[in-house]
């Protein structure tokens, strides 16, 4: 039985199938449902989890070696969600594009884990190393 680090299984075994160059997406709330990907839905109220949760999460455990996100979330957000975020990124460069651009990218990934989060824009692509 696992007692340390990520417990939900859907998370353990989509973590275990991102190989290096793939990608994976941590969504808010409000992110498109995408029926040609793996979706593990862990929304349960508003901000219960957050994308920043679930990246602390499995950055311990996932080897990141770039992040995109939508240009829209600099714009929407304050400083104080910025810098958390960029934080929590450190050493992963990150790009930022058009959040229409941002969702074409979406059905190459390997899975999606969605979040209760209600930070706008607070989407994330993570590319494996």
């Amino acid at each position: 039985m696992i007692n340390t680090g990520i417990l939900n299984p859907q998370i353990l075994s989509l973590l275990a199938r991102v190989r290096h160059t793939n990608a994976l997406v941590i969504s808010d709330r409000g992110f498109p449902f995408w029926p040609q990907i793996e979706t593990v839905d862990i929304s349960l109220v508003d901000n219960v989890p957050t994308v920043l949760q679930v990246l602390a999460a499995i950055r311990a455990n996932f080897n990141a070696t770039q992040a995109c996100m939508a240009a829209e979330f600099k714009r929407h957000n304050n400083p104080a969600t910025r810098t958390a975020f960029a934080d929590a990124l450190a050493g992963v460069p990150t790009m930022f594009e058009p959040h229409v651009k941002f969702k074409l990218r979406v059905p190459a990934a390997i899975g999606l884990i969605r979040t209760g989060d209600t930070v706008q824009y607070a989407n994330l692509i993570l590319i494996s190393g």
